[in-house]
């Protein structure tokens, strides 16, 4: 579909839904909704919107690197809207729209900080090769009570029986039922902006939850992933409570993921590359899972992108602590769950459920690339736990942004520029968390040493 043909049928959709105002979005490198509303007279799908560039360099706290990674002028950049991601805005009172936007420079070139851009970039090597990814993603979230002072610790909320979760409820049907009413709401709004909710399921943690969706296309997957945490957190908000993506939000609780299903198939034939034709494992299974192996770790800044991320990655929270795989093995930060030869998959269990969806599952599908390339081997799968092995991660934010910078096979995929200053971004959150003086250092240190 063309720029025009595109235009016509966005226009048509939205006068068939008798639509009177826009949500122009973008996600920004947080993964956040950036944009504009418009009214649906204003609304011109052939011309888009402008946006400044320097949209794409903010920090999660609104900040900006010391450096500028844009230009010096504040340009804007032109924002062209994708039919596909056409969706309605279920939770709103008047009929309206939300549509994400592609970035684009006025030259006609992708924005190169955009994280959808980014995404289509690593999707265009695949291609490249005459090969397409499949991505499953599982999200994980908590529930809690409704807390305005951030000083005091986030505690779960009460379900219908006016009560909190006694102990640990892993997997069970009562629980999520204590929160009936918000997940009603969720599947319904889900379904009216095509977003394809597989299964859910109580998790470890109190008041933790766990949705998966559908397996399918990367770029749909991402932006799936991206409407849902918004989703979701307005469903909760109606309720009285939040829905928090924080990677660790309470104390003595497990972390909340993003386990990211992965395979690859042949574009012309459609067959499952990660198996051979007698049914085993494949070389390129292998290289994939190599390519993990080695290039995860200099990634780590796109599976866990914050300060909070890395309280999550520890042997005392169940969470993956090195990149040792197994068939079947939890335990290991990369899985390969039993399946038919069909759907042979590596499930990679590092990102936390705070990331950019669209960073996580480029960075992951880039390591991933990048292994059958060059031909990678892994190491032997392991039978036992990974929990008893050493760290392979970094355990710090400033210490994974130096391994992204160092790392030339990234940059060359990801782009110099566009891995300069998302290390930058990271700088600068982590320079601004560090001049907070947490409770715990005022309690134990000053009057004790």
């Amino acid at each position: 579909m063309n720029a025009e043909e595109q235009a016509r049928a966005i226009n048509a959709w939205l006068d068939q839904n008798q639509i009177t105002e826009i949500e122009c979005l973008i996600p920004d490198m947080t993964g956040l909704a950036r944009g504009k509303i418009v009214p649906r007279h204003k609304y011109n799908p052939a011309e888009g919107l402008r946006l400044p560039e320097a949209v794409l360099s903010m920090t999660v706290t609104g900040d900006y690197p010391e450096q500028d990674f844009t230009a010096v002028s504040d340009p804007d950049m032109r924002l062209v809207p994708d039919f596909a991601t056409l969706r309605p805005v279920p939770w709103e009172k008047e009929p309206t729209a939300q549509i994400i936007h592609d970035c684009y420079n006025f030259d006609g070139t992708p924005a190169e900080l955009a994280p959808r851009n980014v995404l289509k970039r690593i999707l265009k090597l695949y291609e490249d090769e005459g090969l397409k990814a499949v991505v499953a993603p599982e999200m994980e979230f908590y529930l809690v009570e409704v807390q305005a002072d951030e000083d005091i610790p986030l505690s779960p909320p009460t379900g219908r029986t006016r009560r909190t979760e006694a102990g640990r409820q892993s997997f069970s049907i009562d629980a999520v039922n204590e929160y009936e009413g918000i997940f009603d709401v969720m599947y319904d709004w889900c379904e009216a902006q095509g977003i394809q909710l597989d299964t859910l399921i109580h998790e470890m943690g109190t008041a933790q939850m766990e949705i998966n969706l559908d397996h399918g296309d990367p770029l749909e997957l991402a932006d799936q992933a991206f409407l849902f945490k918004r989703t979701v957190r307005e469903v909760a908000i109606r309720h009285n409570m939040y829905a928090t993506f924080m990677a660790k939000p309470m104390q003595g609780q497990p972390g909340s993921a993003m386990h990211l299903h992965q395979s690859v198939v042949d574009l012309e034939t459609g067959r499952n590359i990660f198996s051979d034709e007698d049914g085993g494992p494949s070389d390129a299974f292998f290289h994939f899972i190599g390519g993990l192996q080695t290039f995860l770790p200099p990634a780590m800044p796109f599976f866990a992108p914050y300060v909070n991320s890395y309280r999550r990655l520890s042997r005392y929270t169940s969470a993956p602590i090195n990149l040792s795989w197994g068939f079947d093995n939890r335990t290991c930060g990369l899985r390969v769950p039993h399946s038919v030869p069909q759907a042979r998959r590596v499930e990679n269990r590092l990102a936390g459920v705070d990331v950019n969806p669209y960073l996580a599952i480029a960075a992951s599908l880039a390591c991933g690339y990048l292994g059958m390339k060059q031909r990678v081997r892994p190491g032997e799968p392991l039978t036992g736990s990974a929990y008893e092995q050493p760290h392979q991660l970094p355990r710090h934010l400033d210490d994974a942004v130096d391994l992204l910078r160092g790392c030339e096979p990234l940059a060359d995929v990801f782009g110099r520029h566009f891995i300069e200053t998302y290390g930058a971004i990271k700088e600068a959150e982590y320079r601004e968390y560090f001049d907070v003086i947490s409770p715990w250092e005022r309690r134990f240190l000053l009057l004790h040493v």
